[in-house]
């Protein structure tokens, strides 16, 4: 991996070798107020993401996150692979996300960022590497709760014309 500096104007290609690597492990406090907040945030009007007496009639304990509440899921450090490309040739991709069971209100989710695989494709634009990455989340006790898969394009760098 060639790099041209260790600061946010680094560049470099996606460094296949670390595939397979993980972050180091991360701890998500599920809190009412945010789970709240990102519902409102993607207009869903579910009461069981706002209202106990809802969640408990539906068999929660306590409030529920959306499906998509992983989205806000941040790593205090970014992973080793992505951490020196060019933000100006990221975009985002797809997302999916899987689940054991609902991402409930109270608890404390250790996850940590995976790096699944990379594949390159040319298009109109040029050359693109798609980076598949997935958060996985789980409990303390180590019982699995969701995974959330994302895929980041990766556009080349472009090629000035000479005159």
């Amino acid at each position: 991996m060639t790099l041209s500096g260790r600061d946010s104007q680094a560049t470099t290609e996606i460094d296949r070798s670390l595939v397979g690597s993980a972050s180091e492990p991360f701890v998500v406090e599920v809190e009412k107020g945010a789970i709240r907040r990102f519902a409102e945030a993607i207009g869903d009007p579910d009461p069981r993401y706002r209202d106990r007496t809802a969640a408990q009639a539906a068999g929660f304990p306590d409030i529920i996150a959306p499906p998509t509440f992983p989205v806000t899921f941040r790593s205090p450090e970014e992973p080793v692979w992505t951490r020196y490309l060019d933000r100006r040739r990221i975009l985002a991709g797809g997302q999916s996300f899987e689940y054991v069971r609902p991402i409930r209100c109270g608890e404390r989710l250790v996850c940590r960022v995976h790096f699944v695989a990379v594949e390159e494709k040319s298009g109109r634009s040029g050359r693109m590497e798609f980076l598949h990455q997935e958060i996985r989340g789980a409990t303390e006790g180590g019982e699995p709760v969701f995974v959330h898969r994302r895929t980041t394009v990766y556009r080349a760098a472009r090629v000035e014309k000479r005159q």
